[in-house]
């Protein structure tokens, strides 16, 4: 970072020196978020190569972003949390994604899918009061993927962390959720809708009924899912 500088003493670029470089910001928002760990850095940014994700994580602890610690009893192995300073940059990272929400086509977005990432966000905002008090096995399979990325499994049990499985737990499905990539993509962003989609029959449900009843209330959404794009606002 120290060669990218700008040569002004303006503190915006002197902020733009250290956060503008790739992936730094988007790797902000995953720690924000409340990632610690390397693989779960990487599962938030799966485009980003470990190589790069490692050189990032060392130039943000050397800025005072970051602090790095080990993990107790497992060797080799740290966690990374945002310092003070860097706690101060999510609202600095929210408001990208708002004016990104409000500013950018709707269209645009939804051509750079990524399976991956969505699945990733989703098992995070998922909410657990709505869902049964017992493990719950949720299976989206998108028809338009090919085999090896067109099913994926969430894990939901009380009192732990919701997994996220890209190849089957063996355990029974409580709800299949099958649908088109775009069109999730589109809904946990709030540009659709599950009733909408469900209505024309681009997702379809099969299941526990409480399940599939309650899934507008715990699928939860994109932080800026409620944000609404400046055309809309217009044409509202």
């Amino acid at each position: 970072m120290a060669n990218a500088s700008y040569g002004q003493f303006c503190p915006v670029a002197m902020a733009a020196e250290i956060l503008c470089t790739r992936w730094t910001i988007v790797l902000v928002r995953e720690l924000a978020a409340g990632s610690t760990r390397f693989n779960d850095l990487r599962r938030g940014v799966p485009r980003m190569s470990p190589a790069l994700l490692s050189q990032r994580l060392k130039d943000l602890e050397a800025a005072g972003i970051v602090h790095r610690t080990p993990v107790h009893g497992e060797s080799g192995v740290f966690e990374y949390r945002l310092t003070r300073a860097g706690q101060e940059l999510a609202p600095v990272v929210e408001a990208f994604g708002i004016w990104g929400k409000r500013w950018i086509d709707g269209d645009l977005s939804l051509e750079k899918l990524d399976v991956q990432l969505l699945m990733w966000d989703m098992r995070r905002g998922l909410v657990l009061d709505p869902m049964p008090d017992r493990k719950t096995i949720v299976q989206f399979r998108y028809t338009d993927l090919p085999a090896d990325r067109r099913s994926w499994w969430l894990v939901v049990e009380p009192g732990a962390e919701t997994e996220l499985c890209s190849v089957d737990p063996g355990h029974d499905v409580d709800l299949y959720a099958a649908t088109d990539l775009r069109t999730m993509t589109a809904i946990w962003m709030g540009y659709d809708s599950v009733a909408a989609a469900t209505a024309d029959r681009r997702l379809l449900l099969t299941g526990d009924d409480g399940l599939t009843a309650s899934i507008e209330a715990w699928l939860g959404l994109s932080p800026f899912a409620k944000t609404r794009p400046v055309e809309a606002i217009a044409a509202g």
